[in-house]
């Protein structure tokens, strides 16, 4: 299954409607510039949303966290309050975002950790850093890795070749390559014995996958083996999904439950985790959906597929998307070069070259008319781009609402909204628009 990005292709009609718009937008002043709703051919401005509420004026910027952004000044970075107004001057080499109060900074290739006013809570003295997961961060001192607390005082000094962050108290570790589980006072819950674990560190329905001597098996909180190693391959998620997860056994995938069962025999070329009831599978280069028994419910059809979102899987049909309900009926016809899921109603697709979107009965809610389109589909944030010579740079969609800017902002790149700001760059400077 491919990830897949998408958009349009323009009628004169719309070519004359996006004039109109440009018209509007060179006689109005950049306030009232903002928004424009979209419904079908129409274009309406209004002045809700898209003003820089901080302009551009930062060499870098990242996105809005606990009420402050990290942003970059000079090579130095600093942080800024939603009124653009720098609560932490810029002066750090490098900078994180904050969390739990705390943000992660470097200064001379060391690092430590700054509170909200700028103050060192933990002077910079590590080699690299991590952000603070239930209570204690991973550091690392001369090449191994130990757990501070939000003192700096080390609570698991440094002794590993690798570590992870602290999840539901366990935290996963590297000795002589070997992986096992440490608490939180850095006992060995589960010794090292692994030689790989799942990378994630996640439990997941109380179990994680495990490898041992090229063989994949899960292990409980207490590193029992509640499922031997015997499979040459397991879901790299290391998760359960419904209670069942997938595995492969000699070039073939089939499904487990918790007890190592096979509820599904191996027999797919290719499989994928089960979501609302079915799982997507591949045999003999045709995509099918199964249920829980292994039972088709959709018959392997389809050249390439992906997985259900919002009631809509889309398939391929001789190099054209289109998109099938849980039945397999085809509810928008093959007819699209590329194609995304749905998101809030709307889907992303691609006919000759030009990018538009369309809503669940298959209807153009924009016509194809962009060039291009990236990032932030699947949480709802959509920029596109215009044709160069209608002077629009770019459109960031949401809802079916997007934000044109106006014409010659040289719109390089977005960021999703974030605490509801996001970071804009134009030209060579970042600042911030509201949503």
């Amino acid at each position: 299954m491919n990830k897949r990005r998408v958009n349009l292709v323009v009628g004169l009609a719309i070519i004359i409607s996006i004039i109109v718009v440009v018209a509007i937008y060179k006689f109005q002043p950049f306030h009232l510039q903002s928004h424009i709703s979209v419904s079908s051919d129409t274009y309406t401005v209004t002045d809700k949303t898209g003003k820089f509420v901080i302009n551009p004026q930062f060499d870098n910027a990242a996105s809005f966290s606990d009420g402050l952004a990290r942003v970059e000044v000079g090579n130095k970075w600093g942080y800024i309050d939603k009124t653009g107004k720098f609560v932490i001057n810029p002066q750090f080499d490098n900078a994180a975002s904050f969390s739990d109060g705390l943000a992660r900074v470097e200064v001379g290739n060391k690092w430590g950790y700054i509170d909200k006013t700028g103050k060192f809570v933990i002077n910079p003295q590590f080699d690299d850093a991590a952000p603070f997961s239930d209570g204690l961060a991973v550091v690392e001192v001369d090449k191994k890795w130990g757990y501070i607390d939000k003192t700096g005082k080390f609570v698991i000094n440094p002794q590993f070749d690798s570590a992870r962050l602290f999840l539901d108290g366990l935290a996963r570790v590297e000795v002589g390559n070997k992986w096992g589980y440490i608490d939180k006072t850095g006992k060995f819950v589960i010794n090292p014995q692994f030689d790989n674990a799942d990378d994630a560190g996640v439990f997941s329905e109380g179990l994680t996958r495990v490898e041992v001597g090229n063989k994949w098996g899960y292990i409980d909180k207490t590193g029992k083996f509640v499922i031997n190693p015997q499979f040459d391959n397991a879901d790299d998620a290391g998760v359960f999904s419904e209670g069942l997860t997938r595995v492969e056994v000699g070039n073939k995938w089939g499904y487990i439950d918790k007890t190592g069962k096979f509820v599904i025999n191996p027999q797919f070329d290719n499989a994928w985790d089960f979501s609302d009831g079915l799982a997507l599978v591949e045999v003999g280069n045709k995509w099918g959906y199964i249920d829980k028994t292994g039972k088709f419910i959709i018959n392997p059809q389809f050249d390439d597929a992906g997985f259900f979102s919002e009631g809509l899987a889309l398939v391929e049909v001789g190099n054209k998307w289109g998109y099938i309900d849980k039945t397999g009926k085809f509810v928008i016809n093959p007819q699209f070069d590329d194609a995304g899921f749905f998101s809030e109603g709307l889907a992303l697709v691609e006919v000759g070259n030009k990018f538009g979107y369309i809503d669940k009965t298959g209807k153009f809610v924009i016509n194809p008319q962009f060039d291009d389109a990236f990032g932030g589909h699947l949480i709802g944030y959509i920029p596109v781009q215009l044709n160069n010579n209608i002077q629009i740079d770019l459109v960031f969609l949401k809802k079916g609402i997007p934000i044109l800017f106006p014409p010659g902002m040289n719109i390089k790149d977005i960021y999703p909204f974030s605490e509801g700001l996001a970071a804009v760059q134009v030209g060579d400077k970042w600042g911030y628009i509201h949503r």
